[in-house]
């Protein structure tokens, strides 16, 4: 994720459901893309958004080692504009999950109004993508703190996630070269 579509996570449930938050700025340079008239958010842009919100879920399930990847768009229905000023709740529920990858919901709400449902499928990449990173490791946990996943998250126990040993490692390391 080179661009945050989400701004943060207010549920986290492993491997059944994520719901966060985007707030639509009339100053994202986005919002220029249908002109100054017309201060829309993009619809593929919402659906990335969503597929953020499902992606780390679903990453989230084997503790971010495996590398998950939208692979489909099953389908994508809007049902009202999302405009500046809109504060979009997205909902990623898991409908299965699977060694190759996963299916999740998508719903989009404005206030209580039903904005948008998707079907998202995920892919799992597998060993021909062996140790590739899609992110550095150090930076991506700094990107799952800021988007306060691990102080909203539940385990299905409902204990508080667990940060994934692996990260925390990177973390330390980059820590221990950078100083």
């Amino acid at each position: 994720m080179r661009w945050f579509w989400i701004d943060k996570f207010v549920e986290f449930e492993s491997g059944r459901r994520a719901v966060a938050t985007k707030n639509i700025g009339l100053v994202e340079e986005q919002m220029d893309c249908y002109g100054p008239w017309l201060p829309i958010m993009p619809a593929s842009l919402i659906i990335e958004g969503l597929a953020q919100t499902g992606g780390l879920l679903v990453g989230e399930h084997n503790a971010f080692k495996e590398r998950v990847v939208l692979a489909k768009l099953g389908k994508a229905v809007f049902h009202t504009p999302a405009l500046a000023g809109d504060v979009l709740t997205y909902t990623a529920d898991v409908e299965s999950i699977q060694t190759d990858g996963a299916i999740c919901k998508g719903t989009s709400y404005i206030g209580d109004q039903l904005h948008a449902e998707v079907e998202l499928v995920f892919a799992h990449l597998d060993d021909r993508f062996q140790g590739v990173d899609l992110f550095a490791p150090a930076d991506f946990l700094r990107m799952l703190r800021l988007l306060r996943i691990y102080e909203v998250g539940r385990s299905v126990n409902g204990e508080p996630l667990k940060i994934p040993e692996h990260l925390l490692i990177a973390e330390r390391e980059e820590f221990a070269t950078s100083g």
